[in-house]
């Protein structure tokens, strides 16, 4: 804040005039402090959304699986729940057993490419059985452009007892 005292001549004003070129910041920053600490205090009470008394429930958590549920046919026919080897006879109380300890999930269902259609709907057809509503078939991308569409699981019904209607595309009738 500096201040400049005229020569002297007190009927010249004008010629002596020069406008000060100094910005004062100290209001600047003190406005900007201000508004810090309003946003500072406004910040946590918009997270909270709508205020809800919400009721007390003696329900379990959900847990999400530690590991993902695969089932996998083999080249050579062999059935694997996750990495451990199962027979068909045993697959669906395993599966049961695993939808018991762990809840409903996904299951992603591997299969060679030399087995047959007919093996790898049965062993749909057994995992709907067991009482899981979600199911992916899991391929590998092909290599090219359009690899990243190709690859990931694919959704899928589980067979139901009306297996006899052909299946019929999005696209076509």
């Amino acid at each position: 804040m500096g201040m400049s005292l005229g020569s002297g001549s007190s009927g010249d004003d004008d010629a002596t005039y020069r406008p000060m070129a100094e910005i004062n910041i100290t209001p600047f920053v003190d406005v900007m402090l201000v508004l810090l600490i309003i946003f500072m205090v406004a910040a946590p009470l918009l997270v909270a959304g709508v205020p809800v008394d919400l009721p007390n429930s003696a329900a379990k958590r959900l847990s999400q699986p530690k590991k993902p549920m695969v089932v996998t046919v083999a080249a050579d026919g062999a059935l694997y729940i996750r990495d451990e080897p199962v027979t068909a006879a045993t697959l669906v109380p395993r599966l049961q057993a695993l939808k018991a300890a762990e809840g409903d999930t996904v299951v992603y269902v591997r299969a060679d490419k030399s087995r047959s259609y007919g093996d790898v709907m049965e062993v749909l057809s057994r995992v709907g059985e067991s009482g899981f509503q979600r199911l992916s078939l899991l391929t590998q991308p092909k290599p090219g452009k359009d690899a990243v569409a190709a690859s990931g699981p694919v959704a899928v019904q589980p067979p139901s007892a009306d297996a006899g209607n052909p299946i019929r595309s999005p696209a076509g009738p």
